[in-house]
């Protein structure tokens, strides 16, 4: 068994998002994170946010996947430079580019600065090769950066709700992968 620690980007993700219907599908095995600062996202916050999240995941199973969208990547990624107990996976699905002309700068302050550093657990970057946030070289950098592997999929867009993709078959069996690795 493993438990998942969903980590959506600013906002949360909505009902029709895939991490949404991932955690219906999950249900006490799946952990979201509870940031105060939804809209207007602060890295402390958000890094604290999946530290409780973690404990409560990890103290349900020793096993712990990190399920991670947008913004949630870099929160993800940041949280992941100590040594995490338990987490097996880090599944980072659609990172915007902090350097990129349509990073949020105005309602995320506290990320743009951010950089990739390897990452302590086997990690999978997915990203779409017409992400109006991030272009394909960048994310295919960031996976390099952070030692994930790199998954490019054509013509989703940012991966979210309105890329239609419901529960996102394929993106469970890239995360099934990644976790039975």
């Amino acid at each position: 068994m493993v438990a998942y620690v969903i980590i959506p980007g600013i906002d949360g993700s909505d009902e029709r998002h895939w991490q949404s219907l991932w955690e219906k599908r999950w249900g006490a095995s799946a952990v979201r994170i509870a940031p105060a600062s939804w809209s207007r996202p602060d890295l402390p916050d958000w890094v604290a946010a999946i530290q409780a999240a973690h404990e409560t995941a990890f103290r349900r199973d020793g096993r712990v996947a990190l399920v991670a969208h947008s913004l949630g990547c870099w929160a993800a990624a940041h949280w992941l430079e100590q040594a995490r107990p338990g987490v097996v996976a880090a599944l980072l699905v659609a990172p915007p580019d902090p350097r990129g002309p349509a990073f949020p700068r105005e309602a995320a302050p506290s990320f743009p600065g951010l950089s990739a550093r390897p990452l302590p657990c086997p990690s999978l970057v997915v990203a779409s090769d017409d992400d109006p946030y991030c272009d394909a070289k960048a994310s295919a950098s960031f996976a390099h950066d952070w030692r994930a592997r790199a998954h490019l999929v054509e013509a989703h867009g940012h991966i979210n709700s309105r890329s239609g993709l419901g529960d996102w078959p394929a993106g469970l069996e890239l995360l099934r992968g990644l976790v039975d690795g």
